[in-house]
């Protein structure tokens, strides 16, 4: 079986960003295109009509910071000569994963876990499993080192302090 493209969804954490290295270098060594997918997932509150419009904004915030931190990403990678498609969709995560991968034709769906276990991973779900249940290619999951959970935690941490 020849890749040719390979489909890494990531949140911009520590861990999809690690997946994404793992994915580079595979690539590198099969000679495949990359694409990266970014999902911002809308937030379905029960809401007034008064609140209608500040979702919306939230919306269109999420949007466009996350496109700045993909454009800085972009130009990281192409720095290193590696040329990266990105693509950012609205969506539920795993259906947009599962669904650009049928698009774009993809030949494996590379992608980091969170590692969460227990009660964490009831409640949050599991992005990465749903995937592997539904794609119709082969998902490769990455399982993030215990470094890059550490700096993930630290992250939120930071994030909260401020």
């Amino acid at each position: 079986m020849a890749i040719k493209r390979i489909l890494v969804p990531i949140d911009l954490s520590a861990n999809s960003l690690a997946g994404l290295d793992y994915a580079v270098a595979l690539a590198k060594a099969v000679r495949a295109e990359i694409y990266v997918l970014y999902v911002v997932e809308p937030l379905y509150y029960a809401m007034s009509e008064f609140a209608a419009p500040a979702v919306g904004e939230l919306l269109e915030e999420q949007r466009r910071s996350s496109r700045a931190e993909l454009t800085r990403l972009e130009q990281r990678y192409a720095a290193r000569k590696v040329p990266l498609r990105i693509l950012q969709q609205v969506g539920t995560a795993h259906q947009t994963v599962v669904a650009n991968a049928k698009r774009l034709k993809a030949d494996l769906i590379v992608m980091a876990t969170h590692g969460r276990t227990g009660v964490s991973h009831f409640l949050l779900g599991s992005v990465a499993e749903r995937v592997v249940r539904a794609a119709s290619c082969p998902v490769l999951t990455v399982r993030p080192s215990r470094t890059s959970r550490r700096k993930s935690v630290r992250k939120r941490a930071t994030r909260s302090r401020s």
